[in-house]
């Protein structure tokens, strides 16, 4: 049977808010009084509810992390830097899975209310309204992990997107390519409205390549996505088909060089391909797959830093934090 409050108490001949406040730290209890309590605590093994500290502090040390798919390698990476953090300032995790769909992700959200969470770190596809009045409804803090705010209101953490794009794009074009494919995910998304998709045209415009439509797919970030997308772009005429692809994330990477390896070709002496996470995944393919790096543990990280300051009603100098990135070249690319 668990070990109670209730049995704590009368091991050490104190009443429950006694043991309460020395479990909070309060400094309202006698020497001789909290290190007997602190004894019984140690020879019991108690081990305190969160949401029942909760009730005397007002804080649970809990905070709610609110994931797109846990099996993606991406997020897993990045829960990885939030658990680490969360570790070192002592706060309990309660991770939730939302299968990428708006109703659970609302749901989820919800339900933190009830879990008494002292912040929240959301990850998703896009923030819509109805995120920013559940989020609201939830009266904690809450900081964006690797997805932007549109208006800037709620704190986030991520890398300069556009400017990654731009990056890639230049260098495929200093290789001398002009008919460059893009494989996005969903289409939706403010980061490839706002700044993937205008980056792109913007290096391309400066080497005189123009934009064409038909050299954009939307998969949806899967494996079968990056087949299905180099299928369309091999059944183009080799004179109008791309030369280098661009790929919005790792797995859809993969299935675009098993794609080009499927029909005979060869990357990266036919096809060029980038990608845009840096997972591991780029060093299980061959060839290896030349990626953007993003500091996924370091979003993460920083996401949990930064949402225990704002619990902590700590000084913040800038709550929209773009971290660094860098693009690895490997075998993908010449």
């Amino acid at each position: 049977m668990d070990v109670t409050i209730y049995d704590v108490a009368k091991a050490a001949n104190v009443s429950m808010a006694t043991v309460s406040r020395v479990m909070n730290g309060n400094p309202n209890v006698k020497p001789e009084t909290r290190k007997r309590v602190q004894d019984v605590i140690k020879e019991l093994n108690y081990r305190p509810n969160a949401v029942a500290r909760g009730l005397a502090s007002k804080k649970t040390t809990t905070i709610g992390v609110v994931i797109p798919d846990i099996s993606d390698t991406y997020y897993s990476e990045l829960t990885r830097g939030i658990e680490d953090v969360a570790k070192m300032y002592q706060y309990n995790i309660i991770l939730t899975n939302s299968d990428k769909k708006l109703d659970k992700e609302l749901e989820l959200i919800n339900d933190m209310s009830s879990k008494q969470v002292d912040g929240l770190l959301f990850m998703g596809d896009e923030l819509t309204q109805a995120h920013r009045t559940y989020f609201e409804g939830l009266k904690v803090p809450v900081v964006l992990a690797g997805l932007l705010d549109g208006k800037n209101e709620i704190p986030s953490v991520n890398i300069d997107y556009g400017q990654a794009t731009y990056d890639s794009m230049k260098h495929l074009l200093k290789a001398g390519h002009r008919k460059i494919g893009l494989i996005m995910g969903n289409m939706r998304q403010l980061i490839l409205k706002k700044y993937i998709i205008p980056s792109a045209e913007k290096a391309l415009s400066e080497y005189q390549a123009e934009f064409m439509s038909h050299y954009l797919y939307e998969g949806d970030n899967s494996y079968k996505s990056g087949l299905e997308a180099t299928a369309v772009f091999l059944n183009m005429s080799p004179a109008t088909r791309p030369t280098a692809i661009f790929v919005l994330n790792d797995e859809m990477a993969l299935g675009v060089i098993h794609g080009i390896q499927d029909h005979g070709l060869n990357v990266p002496n036919d096809f060029e391909v980038l990608s845009f996470e840096d997972t591991k995944l780029t060093r299980m393919v061959r060839p290896t797959l030349s990626s953007v790096v993003q500091p996924m543990y370091d979003i993460g990280a920083v996401s949990m830093r930064l949402l225990t300051k704002l619990m902590r009603k700590e000084e913040i100098a800038e709550t929209q934090i773009l971290l660094p990135h860098r693009i690895e070249f490997r075998g993908s690319t010449k």
